[in-house]
């Protein structure tokens, strides 16, 4: 085991241990830590805060605390991108970006994505991918949610058609990022403005060093230390390309003086390469472009393509979610189809079932009708016709008395075979319907009836009309055996569909407790989804209300 491994985990351990201590002192040492990375006073700081995160980043995994550790992953990736390890940072940040894929609550962590896929865009600038670079960055404007993020991100897209020599589509991009209002953020706007005098000039445009200058200006006022190592390089590119050294060298010593305070080793080998640029030896220039070059192959063959295998992962993870998804989606269509077909079965064995009700709910009717009928016959036609047969062979008997009692009989046939023979209704319902009522008149009874002729019965079903007359004919018969009434009073009204009939009379009335044979006349209204009521006491005559 090496030194550095023993150290390295000799720091984990430490801070295993001190994994109960107090939430105060852990946030101390990483505020202390953050400082070191972003802020370096020395060359060591930023190495001491990746080992500090990378220690921090296992035990959060160690913890289970996936949203701590997704921020020390993303602290690790700035810090190795600082000190010019990309490899090692786009790891780091590849990590982080899997980790938030497997969270539960992935959607709240949409600040956490844009940063990571924004350093990721500066890890491919740097290795000289472009194509990847702007797919990073236009990654993390997905996830923006504030305007200065959104500036920094175009900003940073513009620095890579700038890098490409695409001089006029990073002018165009640059120009609308200035019309986004952005005197609220002078932090990106002197980065904007650093990168259109860049652009300008190359360009040759009368802005350039208007812009280069200002730009200068804001990140003085800021004390923004790697912006001004920025802004010091570009003025010192800017002065030398137009032969003036004297100013060119100022500027390039300024860019020098800033990379020493940013403390960091790829900041200083950039800034010593201005001096080089400017010595007049072509042979230098070219040995710079290709330690340069070197440095890029060299990285882009230790580089694993992580973010590639990141992406292919996700890749072949979405095509498995789509094929559960396809399974799912048939199984449920599968489901669906047996519920149908269950459901169709049960609906053609209910429909059987109302059927053979039915047909035996008629059977029945018919049943009890032809008693009704054969108890008709018997208690009102065959005990007269067995009394007449008495008389007949007795011998006393009067041929005239005969007579009347032949033809009351004769009368009970035709009332019996009038209650249950079919009734042909014709479009003048009302006058039949008259006809029946006034049959029931007599010199002791009087038959009244109202608005009788004003209802429109074309209006009302066959059924409908049928089941009215068969009712009426069993209370008018009911009332002629039994009330003894004087005076039955029928009165009708209509209502747009609903029709109601009133019946009453003078008779002796009677107690509803067996409903006194009107049984069937409530069967017949009910069936025509009809209400019937009855309303009788002994002595106080009989009444009925029919709505249909």
């Amino acid at each position: 085991m090496n030194v550095h491994s023993f150290s390295f985990l000799f720091f984990l351990a430490v801070l295993l241990i001190l994994g109960n201590t107090s939430y105060s002192q852990q946030k101390d040492s990483s505020y202390y830590y953050y400082n070191k990375m972003l802020h370096p006073a020395e060359s060591s700081d930023i190495p001491l805060a990746i080992k500090f995160y990378t220690a921090q980043s296992e035990f959060f995994l160690l913890k289970n605390k996936r949203y701590e550790a997704i921020n020390a992953f993303r602290m690790i990736g700035i810090g190795e991108y600082e000190i010019g390890n990309t490899y090692n940072s786009e790891n780091a940040l590849v990590r982080a970006l899997a980790l938030i894929d497997n969270s539960p609550k992935t959607d709240t962590l949409i600040e956490s994505r844009k940063g990571l896929y924004n350093q990721l865009g500066k890890i491919y600038r740097a290795s000289d991918q472009p194509d990847k670079a702007l797919e990073a960055y236009n990654l993390a404007l997905k996830f923006s949610r504030t305007s200065a993020d959104s500036l920094t991100l175009l900003n940073n897209k513009a620095t890579i058609y700038k890098d490409a020599e695409n001089y006029e589509e990073s002018l165009k991009l640059l120009e609308s990022i200035l019309k986004k209002k952005t005197k609220k953020y002078p932090f990106q706007l002197a980065m904007v403005l650093d990168n259109l005098g860049y652009v300008q000039a190359k360009l040759n445009m009368p802005d350039a060093l208007s812009n280069l200058s200002r730009s200068l200006q804001i990140r003085d006022s800021l004390n923004d230390i790697m912006g001004l190592y920025s802004s010091n390089k570009n003025l010192a590119l800017f002065y030398w390309e137009r032969d003036n050294k004297q100013l060119a060298q100022s500027f390039a010593n300024k860019a020098y003086n800033a990379a020493k305070s940013i403390n960091s080793l790829t900041y200083l080998k950039d800034a010593l390469s201005l001096f080089a640029i400017m010595v007049d030896e072509p042979k230098i220039d070219e040995f710079i472009k290709l330690s340069d070059s070197i440095e890029n192959q060299k990285q882009l063959a230790q580089n694993k393509n992580a973010f590639l295998k990141y992406n292919v992962k996700k890749e072949q993870k979405n095509t498995l979610a789509a094929q559960l998804l396809r399974e799912k989606e048939k199984s449920q269509k599968i489901l669906y189809m047996t519920l149908g077909i269950f459901i169709s079965i049960l609906a053609v064995f209910i429909i059987w079932l109302l059927r053979i009700r039915h047909k035996k709910e008629k059977i029945q009717q018919v049943y009890n009708t032809e008693t009704r009928i054969s108890k008709k016959v018997h208690d009102e036609v065959a005990n007269d016709v067995y009394q007449l047969m008495a008389k007949i062979q007795g011998k006393n008997a009067d041929n005239e008395k005969l007579l009347d009692d032949l033809e009351n009989i004769y009368n009970k046939t035709r009332d019996i075979s009038k209650e249950n023979s079919a009734i042909e209704i014709g479009s003048n319902f009302s006058e039949l319907l008259q006809d029946l009522l006034l049959n029931y008149q007599n010199e002791k009874v009087s038959i009244v009836t109202r608005n009788i002729a004003k209802i429109e019965w074309d209006g009302i079903s066959e059924i409908k009309r049928t089941a009215i007359y068969r009712v009426l004919q069993e209370l008018m018969t009911n009332m002629k055996k039994y009330s003894e009434a004087s005076v039955v009073v029928l009165t009708f009204q209509q209502n747009g569909k609903k029709l109601t009939i009133e019946y009453s009379d003078n008779g002796v009335g009677c107690t509803l407790k067996n409903k006194n044979g009107l049984q069937n006349a409530e069967n017949r209204i009910h069936t025509i989804n009809g209400t019937i009521t009855f309303d009788s006491e002994p002595g106080k005559g009989f009444k009925s209300k029919i709505i249909v």
